[in-house]
């Protein structure tokens, strides 16, 4: 097993910037004079920080950039961009390429790919310009990998820029964060959300928007009907507490295949976040965010839900969810977080 490079991972078709990310790209890119060595891009899950940041690094390699600095698509760094070929273009990412050159997703980048990448990082520039590596998402760097890319960051080569894509920022280390310029990435508004996945010929783009927090990106996946007939038998159970079996919700869970159990249990907790979530702010005279098809259940549940009882819980579904990466039984796990999301009733 060795390391995924940039051509095993960014061989696909080169994603185009999204319509809510021009404006800031532009801004981004109108000071390409002063660029930082480092930047850190963060935002949630799914609204397209990697897209933006693959496009800024294209622009950062472009030979004949225009006149707004925006790649021009067409010079010999662009072509090898696009085809995931391009020498001084590094992407990093949680993956690993299997012997027979499957790729293999990681919990975590491992301590030799930042090693790797440092390495790259004191190599001349096959174009003779600048030199872009990406850490997607930074915030899964081992704790080792973090140490190591401190000195880089600290002392950069010249002519080399570093993009570090975020999710959960706060996870990444006081010292990678105070050495980067931060920007946040830009969120879709929800008509601009809306039209752009009615232009990806997905219907009901409004309640998939809601469910995925605003994030467009998480909306595509939703979109998939098997995945929205198992949303539904979760949330039923969750709408009826006291007569829910927890055994029997969690035992969904080893109906799927082995290597996909984790992921199951994380969209079951990923459900129950939002849930506890829409829950507090209707017992706070709000409106459901996340699932308001599930409003009237939530009012509901919003006259006797214990609202300490509902924060501590819902605190601690957000710890549990950082471990879910991790060695564990999912169906177990689910048990517990189910068995005690009822009790928060009783």
């Amino acid at each position: 097993m060795s390391e995924a490079t940039t051509e095993d991972i960014a061989a696909a078709p080169w994603p185009a910037l999204l319509p809510w990310q021009h404006e800031t790209a532009t801004t981004l890119l109108a000071g390409r004079a002063t660029w930082p060595h480092a930047l850190l891009l963060d935002g949630p899950r799914g609204i397209g920080k990697r897209t933006l940041a693959l496009n800024l690094a294209q622009s950062l390699l472009c030979e004949q950039p225009t006149a707004t600095g925006f790649a021009c698509g067409t010079c010999p760094s662009c072509g090898y961009t696009r085809a995931g070929a391009q020498p001084d273009l590094r992407l990093v990412e949680p993956f690993a390429v299997e012997d027979d050159g499957t790729i293999k997703p990681l919990d975590t980048i491992p301590v030799l790919a930042i090693r790797d990448l440092i390495r790259w990082a004191q190599v001349t520039s096959h174009r003779g310009r600048a030199k872009v590596a990406l850490v997607v998402p930074a915030e899964t760097m081992h704790a080792a990998a973090a140490n190591a890319l401190l000195k880089t960051l600290e002392e950069p080569p010249a002519d080399t820029y570093l993009l570090l894509v975020a999710h959960q920022p706060g996870r990444l280390p006081a010292t990678i964060r105070s050495r980067c310029r931060r920007v946040p990435a830009p969120r879709a508004m929800a008509a601009e959300g809306e039209a752009w996945l009615q232009a990806q010929g997905i219907a009901d783009a409004a309640s998939l928007l809601g469910q995925a927090g605003g994030a467009p990106l998480v909306a595509v996946t939703l979109a998939d009907p098997s995945l929205q007939q198992e949303r539904r038998v979760w949330l039923d159970a969750l709408a009826t507490p006291r007569s829910m079996s927890p055994v029997a919700l969690a035992a969904r869970i080893d109906g799927a295949p082995r290597d996909e159990r984790k992921a199951r249990l994380a969209l079951g907790i990923d459900w129950l976040i939002v849930w506890t979530a829409d829950l507090g702010r209707v017992a706070s005279g709000g409106e459901p965010v996340f699932n308001p098809d599930f409003a009237a259940p939530l009012a509901a549940l919003a006259r006797v839900v214990a609202p300490r009882a509902l924060f501590r819980y819902h605190r601690s579904l957000l710890r549990q969810r950082l471990l879910v990466a991790h060695p564990l039984q999912p169906r177990l796990v689910a048990e517990m977080v189910l068995l005690d999301y009822r009790s928060v009733f009783s």
